[in-house]
């Protein structure tokens, strides 16, 4: 089921409200309607953004949250600690913003192993130490045993920016650059929790991202950024075309995926492109600054495999278009929601 198809009389949650897809925006769309349309710097709430800003003085930063109910805490290529850490980090290195320090808030069922939650603030701090930043303030809460899956983690950020960039900045011509692999998070995920096994080891590419998104900007160009987290890359690329009112082409032998999550997404019938990721992020740039751009980020630690896979362009707007590999095209819908649930 895709956008246009979502059954507005829905009056319970589900699972796919909040899974990045078009459930989860018509209810964040339905609850902003009981916020006051207040604002204290340049993006707000209603901009739905991966932050808002706030004005301190005649400087602007960026502040973000995010909550993480992953399933399972531990998986290949990292666990809950990290995902919440190297997700706050994007969230604020998408707007430009360098991030300073972050939160964290831990909620967790009684009877869970202090053992493993000392293993997932270590993971944290392996993480906030890498990228230097400070986990500077929390809170922890316990609840009785059966009233919570295990533990839930909440992290906020706050960055600042030279320029902000928003993920409605795109326009007619700019290329979209992808800074890695897609599908390794939600795919390695679902290949863990159900034990298949493959030749080659699928792990979570879950990472800081700050470095690589510098990189672009220090070369400049760049026009629009979000991270493909939940809803993949198909969600994330068709809320950057509505929200600029473009159109994106991209083309399917360009989009960089790794042999293993092409043949475990075949296998399991998922669309990589709708697949959460959890160290990618997607980057606009001006055409002139493109392959500049692209060779600043393939020189970082995170950004080797990185690929232009597509333009914004005047047909088509508010869509994004797949054009195969045999030379036809087709629509890239917004996925109703990510088709493997509890993935950050």
């Amino acid at each position: 089921m895709y956008a246009g198809e979502a059954d507005l009389s829905e009056k319970t949650i589900t699972l796919a409200h909040g899974a990045g897809g078009v459930l989860m925006q018509e209810l964040i769309s339905r609850i902003l309607k009981n916020i006051s349309p207040r604002s204290v710097g340049s993006v707000g709430l209603s901009d739905l953004d991966d932050g808002s800003t706030v004005f301190i003085g005649d400087r602007e930063v960026v502040l973000t949250t995010d909550s993480h109910v992953v399933k399972p805490l531990f998986f290949p290529g990292g666990d809950i600690g990290k995902i919440a850490v190297c997700g706050t980090i994007n969230d604020l290195a998408v707007m430009g913003a360098r991030p300073i320090a972050l939160t964290s808030s831990i909620i967790v069922e009684e009877g869970f192993s202090i053992a493993k939650l000392e293993r997932i603030v270590r993971s944290m701090d392996e993480i906030a130490n890498e990228a230097d930043v400070a986990i500077i303030t929390g809170d922890t809460k316990v609840m009785e045993k059966g009233a919570l899956d295990n533990l839930v983690l909440n992290t906020s950020g706050i960055g600042v920016a030279n320029e902000l960039i928003r993920d409605s900045g795109l326009n007619i011509g700019d290329k979209i650059i992808v800074t890695g692999t897609i599908g390794d998070h939600g795919i390695s995920l679902l290949a863990f929790r159900e034990g298949f096994s493959f030749e080659t080891e699928l792990e979570s590419d879950a990472a800081p991202l700050w470095g690589t998104i510098k990189a672009a900007l220090d070369v400049g160009g760049v026009t629009a950024m979000k991270d493909p987290t939940r809803g993949g890359l198909a969600s994330t690329l068709n809320e950057m075309a509505k929200k600029s009112c473009v159109g994106i082409l991209i083309k399917e032998d360009q989009i960089p995926l790794k042999d293993a999550v092409r043949a475990a997404s075949e296998m399991l019938g998922i669309d990589p492109l709708e697949v959460a990721n959890e160290g990618k992020a997607i980057i606009g740039v001006k055409p002139d600054n493109a392959d500049l751009v692209l060779e600043a980020i393939q020189k970082t630690k995170y950004g080797q495999e990185a690929r232009i896979i597509g333009e914004a362009i005047e047909g088509h707007k508010k869509k994004v278009v797949l054009e195969t590999g045999l030379g036809g095209k087709r629509y890239v819908e917004t996925p109703l929601g990510e088709p493997i649930p509890r993935v950050c």
